[in-house]
């Protein structure tokens, strides 16, 4: 298991205890180790207040478990307005918004794809391209994802509505 599973594995039930959902962990090795940690409530939301509460519990957590070995950084955040897409109900969540999507296995010979999300149907992403074509994509095979910053969004997380 790789170290970014093995700890969310690890924080992911007290974070859920208090109100927090993982959006996404990232480690990054090399001469300066990262831990990254995207964590919002239920309601999408996240304050300052609630990255300090996560960033304690976790360095607790990891302090007794130890599961990266030396130095890093414990990086707590939001996902912000152009937020990774890492959950099939982000995909439905967010549907009518543009995204990238890129994938592990190729699906009719592309990897990369851009358009508007639709949503999901079962296990799978749909999305509709600028062409009109409706794509449906396996979430299985997800390997990034995430919101393209557009107008329209901007004025629907900043409190005006979607065209």
């Amino acid at each position: 298991m790789d170290p970014a599973s093995k700890i969310a594995e690890l924080i992911e039930p007290s974070l859920q205890s208090m109100g927090y959902e993982i959006v996404r962990v990232m480690y990054t090795g090399g001469d300066r180790q990262i831990l990254q940690i995207m964590a919002e409530r239920e309601d999408g939301t996240m304050t300052i207040d609630g990255c300090e509460e996560v960033s304690r519990t976790v360095s607790a957590l990891l302090d007794v478990e130890d599961p990266i070995s030396g130095a890093y950084d414990l990086e707590v955040s939001s996902p912000g307005i152009d937020r990774p897409l890492t959950r099939l109900k982000d995909f439905e969540r967010w549907s009518g918004f543009e995204a990238k999507v890129e994938l592990d296995e190729a699906v009719d010979g592309q990897r990369r794809y851009r358009g508007k999300l639709i949503g999901s149907e079962g296990e799978d992403i749909v999305l509709l391209t600028d062409a009109g074509e409706k794509i449906t994509l396996p979430f299985a095979d997800l390997r990034k994802a995430k919101l393209v910053l557009t107008d329209e969004l901007i004025a629907a997380t900043t409190g005006g509505s979607k065209s």
